[in-house]
């Protein structure tokens, strides 16, 4: 039996996850540490609401002992100034993967990240070179099992506001896109299920582009 710990699980990936994890009959024990209250009840779930994501002092025995962490936070590029997209994509992640590493040393990390991803971290658009940044960080603390997920345009299976006109567009055009680049993007149920499966099994890399995700899948 698993004890999972998520980061997200407000966000339209880690909330999939979530319901994944609390059906599954191989986990007894889910954690969440969110800002908002999620307004979930479950025998096997322990919500914690936490402000300051640069300091987890205060909860510190909820990293412990951990089997599996699904890592969905963050935040949508334009959404935040510049600074506080940093903060959030590289600092917060270095922040958890620390303690992570530290307290559930024989853990499987699934961390989502995002094509285009740039590893060189010279990128002059934040997101690949924040995204890049916040890869090589958790790559290099060396994780027992690490799995970064790097997906395309994630379409959501339910409803919600999207956060600008371009999700807008995106989401109404996606399922012509599709059939006409098939490696786009993919659903959030897709992304959700890949990430769900690989706490429990080996993957074919550490690294799963959009294309390799959608083979996971189905392997």
């Amino acid at each position: 039996m698993k004890k999972v710990l998520i980061f997200g699980a407000n966000g339209m990936t880690g909330d999939l996850i979530l319901q994944k994890c609390l059906q599954s009959n191989d986990i007894n024990e889910v954690i969440t540490i969110t800002r908002k209250d999620l307004q979930i009840k479950h025998r096997k779930l322990t919500s914690i609401i936490h402000d300051n994501f640069l300091n987890f002092d205060a909860i510190t025995s909820n990293f412990e002992n951990i089997d599996i962490c699904y890592y969905c936070l963050g935040v949508y590029t334009g959404a935040v100034p510049n600074d506080l997209f940093f903060q959030i994509t590289v600092d917060y992640t270095k922040v958890i993967a620390d303690q992570l590493k530290f307290k559930s040393p024989n853990i499987c990390f699934c961390f989502l990240s995002g094509m285009g991803a740039d590893l060189t971290e010279r990128s002059k658009m934040p997101f690949a070179k924040a995204k890049g940044m916040a890869e090589n960080y958790i790559l290099k603390l060396g994780f027992e099992k690490l799995v970064i997920f790097r997906p395309g345009y994630i379409y959501p299976v339910t409803k919600r506001r999207e956060p600008n006109f371009f999700y807008t567009l995106s989401r109404w055009l996606y399922p012509i896109l599709k059939i006409m680049y098939p490696g786009i993007g993919l659903s959030s149920e897709q992304l959700a299920s890949a990430m769900f499966k690989a706490g429990f099994i080996t993957t074919p890399s550490v690294i799963l582009e959009n294309n390799a995700i959608k083979k996971f899948i189905a392997s």
